[in-house]
């Protein structure tokens, strides 16, 4: 069923961005990037798309039941928050001062740490 597939793009998104869900059931949701699928294309944000599982007893969870989790959301669907305006932007990469390629938001030109 899963397929092995390669990215040919560069993801632009690391854990601990903070991003914005442009589409899908949590349309609108901020939150901090916790881990980034990059074989899938997809990353999991802190507090959108949150599913329901049902979990059976273990020794982590002795009663089992329902929990609630975050899944993980396809890249295309995130969009990065300007660090100085707080706006959704668009990322770019360039050299910086130091020869290293750094991202940057494209609306301020302000560097992504």
């Amino acid at each position: 069923m899963a397929q092995n597939k390669k990215t040919t793009h560069k993801i632009k998104i690391k854990s601990g961005d903070l991003v914005k869900v442009i589409a899908g059931n949590s349309k609108g949701v901020q939150g901090r990037v916790l881990q980034v699928l990059t074989d899938a294309d997809r990353a999991i944000v802190e507090g959108a798309n949150i599913i329901k599982k049902h979990t059976k007893p273990s020794a982590a969870n002795p009663n089992g039941g329902i929990i609630e989790k975050e899944a993980a959301i396809h890249i295309s669907n995130l969009v990065l928050i300007d660090p100085k305006t707080g706006e959704p932007t668009r990322v770019g990469r360039r050299v910086n001062a130091e020869g290293k390629i750094v991202r940057y938001a494209k609306k301020s030109g302000e560097e992504i740490k």
